[in-house]
């Protein structure tokens, strides 16, 4: 048997309204899928009521954090199970984030924009898809520059706003141009398996921004953004030969909120034995 090296970083439990299974369901998947541990990082609780029907209310963020410590006593000699967070981001409401983050001890913290939610598009959306675009690119790098986050979660999401509308040649110098700020924060950035799932079937982000984060040397942490517990470890492999093809050599995780890398020669090794 290969030795498991890889982590899941990026998955949900049923507080955020919109996952299935409980912890343990998600451990016992990360086992399966030859994995050393999974980091579950539910979407966090927000100020104001702000779409709170897919996320967990701010009451319930304790039993969140003792949710998952029952889950790491329970596997304690077989997998390592962590706590982490996905925070959603947008201007003003960093006091509120950096508040939550402190008080409970994270592994790592996603910073994420969801374009697709109410509240975030009657807050930003002023009628041009284009523009939309080029805002949730500036709200990526604003989001590192916080320094709040350890990685950003499913860097290109946008571009399922509609499909139809995502025109490589017009958006990248935008990109380009968020990727640069990014660079200079050494904030990582994902690469979120279920996009290959949503109206656009490809990772977030697709190849060609990809090779740009390469180009700019900004590390690569891998989640599968799981809300069953079949996802779990979902596509990890074709990921890391993703990576492996635009340049990368090394994939990451997070313990602690400090990076751990790994080569993704072993990474591939230790899930293909």
């Amino acid at each position: 048997m290969p030795t498991p090296l890889l982590y899941e970083s990026h998955c949900h439990t049923p507080l955020c309204n919109h996952a299935e299974g409980e912890p343990p369901e998600y451990a016992e998947a990360a086992l399966r899928a030859g994995l050393k541990g999974i980091i579950f990082t539910c979407h966090c609780p927000l100020p104001d009521g702000v779409s709170a029907s897919v996320r967990m209310s701010p009451i319930q963020y304790e039993f969140y954090h003792q949710m998952i410590a029952r889950t790491r006593e329970q596997f304690a000699d077989r997998l390592d199970v962590r706590a982490g967070l996905e925070s959603d981001y947008y201007p003003g409401v960093e006091p509120w984030l950096e508040n939550l983050h402190a008080r409970r001890p994270l592994n790592h913290v996603l910073g994420s924009i969801h374009p697709q939610l109410k509240d975030y598009r009657d807050r930003y959306f002023t009628g041009g898809v284009f523009a939309y675009q080029q805002l949730y690119f500036d709200h990526l790098a604003q989001a590192a520059e916080t320094g709040l986050f350890d990685t950003l979660a499913h860097p290109d999401l946008i571009k399922n706003m509609p499909p139809s509308e995502w025109r490589w040649e017009r958006i990248v110098p935008y990109i380009e141009r968020a990727l640069d700020r990014i660079a200079a924060t050494g904030v990582a950035m994902e690469l979120n398996t279920s996009g290959a799932l949503k109206a656009l079937p490809e990772m977030n982000p697709g190849k060609s921004m990809l090779q740009l984060m390469h180009a700019r040397g900004i590390p690569v942490v891998i989640g599968a953004d799981a809300h069953v517990p079949t996802r779990v470890g979902d596509g990890y492999v074709e990921a890391l030969q993703t990576l492996r093809d635009v340049g990368y050599t090394e994939v990451n995780y997070f313990l602690e909120r400090q990076r751990q890398s790994v080569s993704i020669a072993d990474a591939l090794a230790s899930l293909q034995g």
